[in-house]
């Protein structure tokens, strides 16, 4: 079972090392062209997203969307706005460079110590820092005294449970970003399967996903009562709190920039109806649905906007150190994208050279990349997964519902994708 969904964040960071490769070969964008798409852009439940780049000087981040999050002291009007924070629709959970933040907030106390989150990506970094409290206000919603993590490099050696051996991304330059917003499928950092297993009552142990340390370490892998868990900050809002939506306008090829909303609640107001989107519900036991492709069923598929790329395995030519497809010429490719209440829908799409491609945009229609090695097999489940990254969401409306949330009247119970 894995709480930390391992590609959600991890193809996002493994993008990331991949970011001075990009900038690398960029020179002018004379060659992007961008067609529009009506996005919502009015609404107190409505917040303005960018792919411009990122905040990082003289780095481009290439297919993340951006926004910004206010985090007031509990309960008071002193608030800080922090930009550049990435929208990841396959995480739950807040997360915020401290170098990014002026202000301090509460720390989460579990029987007297402080308490710590941990997540690892795929490519083997990971992120680590206390969990703080604060308002976490977004657009006109607010999610009252909601635990969030400040990435941030403790005094003390981080426990070997947390970090394996691998990279701790903890600045903004390694991050491309000042923080994580996680709006996925689940309430919490720590919640699969419609239970969490950071509970007691739920686990014999606690998962290596929240820590308690004292001064000097000592760290220790901790229950966290549900309340002080690390929540999906949009479950916390006092209504539209049932899901997202993503909006972003269409990119032909290339575009310098592009923009679009994310809308919070599903059939809460009456600028998010479901209308007449699909529905693509999901194994229960993993959130996950299949992708048809190349005569191959991939089961643990998902559709995540902090991946930066279309990820899935192919034999397609890869570009020199193999974060991302470089075939010779582009290719048109589709894919067939079945639920578990057995909604289909083929999806076309492309992939070109990301040499070709990176050329100093920040919006890329046709980046894609490996997800594994080797071929889908029980042992191999990484290579069983189409990864619908921020590409999937150019010219689309991609609707995000939560575990355990009340959903509109006539749809599935949640979690599901739609589109």
């Amino acid at each position: 079972m894995v709480i930390h969904r391992p590609l959600a964040r991890s193809l996002g960071c493994i993008a990331i090392s991949a970011l001075a490769f990009l900038a690398a070969c960029g020179g002018s964008s004379s060659s992007s062209n961008q067609s529009t798409t009506t996005t919502t852009t009015s609404g107190n439940n409505v917040q303005s997203i960018a792919v411009d780049g990122g905040p990082v000087p003289g780095q481009i981040y290439p297919n993340g969307a951006f926004t910004s999050v206010t985090l007031c002291q509990p309960g008071t009007s002193t608030c800080q706005t922090v930009d550049g924070i990435l929208v990841d629709t396959g995480s739950s959970g807040l997360r915020v460079l401290a170098s990014a933040l002026t202000s301090t907030f509460p720390n989460v106390t579990i029987s007297g110590n402080n308490a710590y989150d941990c997540v690892n990506f795929i490519d083997g970094s990971y992120l680590w820092g206390p969990m703080e409290q604060a308002d976490i206000e977004i657009s006109g919603e607010k999610a009252g005294g909601a635990s969030f993590q400040l990435i941030e490099n403790p005094t003390f050696t981080i426990p070997s449970g947390c970090s394996n051996g691998g990279v701790n991304e903890d600045s903004q330059s390694g991050l491309g970003a000042n923080g994580i917003l996680g709006v996925g499928q689940e309430p919490t950092d720590c919640f699969i399967d419609g239970v969490s297993p950071c509970l007691s009552t739920v686990s014999t142990s606690p998962p290596n996903v929240y820590f308690t340390c004292g001064t000097t370490g000592n760290c220790q892998a901790s229950f966290v009562p549900l309340a002080q868990q690390l929540i999906n900050p949009v479950v916390g809002f006092s209504t539209d709190n049932n899901g997202v939506i993503i909006e972003l306008q269409s990119v032909n090829d290339a575009a310098a920039t592009t923009t679009g909303s994310m809308i919070f609640g599903i059939g809460t107001e009456s600028n998010n109806a479901l209308g007449s989107a699909t529905v693509f519900t999901v194994d229960p036991t993993d959130d996950d649905f299949t992708t048809n492709f190349n005569s191959v069923s991939l089961a643990g598929s998902f559709i995540d906007s902090g991946s930066n790329g279309l990820f899935f395995q192919d034999s397609i030519p890869e570009c020199p150190g193999g974060a991302f497809y470089c075939p010779s010429s582009t290719l048109n490719l589709s894919a067939q994208n079945v639920g578990a209440n057995n909604a289909q829908n083929t999806v076309n799409f492309s992939v070109d050279s990301a040499i070709e491609t990176a050329s100093g945009d920040a919006a890329y229609s046709n980046l894609a990349g490996p997800i594994a090695t080797g071929t889908c097999t029980p042992s191999n489940p990484n290579a069983c997964t189409f990864d619908w990254g921020l590409p999937f969401f150019f010219g689309r409306n991609v609707y995000v519902s939560i575990d355990g949330q009340t959903m509109p009247s006539g749809s599935p119970a949640a979690p599901w994708w739609a589109y």
